[in-house]
């Protein structure tokens, strides 16, 4: 399969000894590691390693207790004063979301609304764009994940792929230079998987910086860049990732290729 080109420029992350705690638990352990723009980065690793909150950490879902998060160079969710770092005010926090895209496992979409005005609620309630200008971009994204046609449906008529297909082209609405994407499919049957592999791999294609934290071994396998593998809140792995699948280093890193080289799809749903 296709694997995009990198175009890596400048830094599209940028992650400097972060940390984590949850009371005296640390889910992220001094983590560091660079994003180009334009890179696909796969964040896999066994349930509980880390790598969900790894992405709602960069877009401050999540608040850090060390470490620096940096996205197009700007540090995220806080403002430097000395050594010490404030945290920035809700309004600011969310200027700096606007350029982050985020897709759940659960699609969090609006029940009450139909799919197009979902995927227009972020062009006019955000970015401030008429109804007109937003319909057509909803449209124009609706048919770039192939869903054109379930415009005017609602998210309990349609399939979990194609629920996830809309939370795709919903986060795209807002225009991001960055796409994080938390287990994607981990919420649909195997069947259903292949749409959204499909739309991703679109997203690829078209050079968006994609960060996905996924079992979907196919995922990381066919068209990342590079894998992060994480164990326990560490980065023990930062790889291209042919190099990780042919020949990995790290003894947890071969367990885990070995368990989901032979795991069928629908064991593959976790959270982490």
């Amino acid at each position: 399969m296709t694997t995009p080109a990198s175009r890596p420029t400048t830094q599209a992350v940028r992650m400097v000894g972060v940390t984590k705690y949850r009371a005296t638990q640390a889910v992220l352990r001094d983590v560091s590691f660079d994003v180009p723009e334009g890179q696909v980065v796969a964040v896999l690793g066994p349930s509980g390693a880390g790598k969900s909150t790894l992405l709602r950490c960069i877009n401050h879902l999540e608040t850090i207790d060390g470490g620096k998060i940096f996205v197009s160079g700007e540090l995220i969710g806080y403002r430097e004063r000395g050594d010490a770092l404030i945290q920035l005010p809700d309004s600011e926090i969310s200027r700096q979301r606007r350029r982050i895209g985020m897709v759940f496992q659960s699609f969090n979409l609006f029940r009450h609304i139909t799919v197009l005005d979902n995927v227009m609620a972020g062009p006019v309630h955000v970015l401030g764009q008429t109804p007109a200008q937003a319909r057509a971009l909803a449209m124009e994204l609706l048919s770039r994940v192939g869903l054109a046609e379930k415009a005017g449906a609602y998210p309990n008529q349609l399939s979990g792929g194609q629920q996830q297909r809309v939370a795709i082209a919903r986060a795209l609405a807002l225009k991001p230079r960055l796409m994080l994407l938390d287990e994607p499919t981990s919420a649909l049957d195997p069947e259903l998987s292949h749409e959204v592999i499909a739309a991703i791999r679109q997203l690829a294609l078209d050079g968006i910086t994609l960060m996905i934290a996924t079992h979907e071994m196919s995922l990381a396998r066919d068209f990342a860049h590079r894998v992060l593998f994480m164990v326990n809140g560490e980065l023990v792995e930062d790889r291209p990732a042919r190099d990780f699948f042919q020949a990995p280093r790290h003894e947890r890193s071969k367990q885990f290729l070995a368990h989901h080289a032979h795991a069928p799809a629908s064991m593959e749903t976790t959270t982490s």
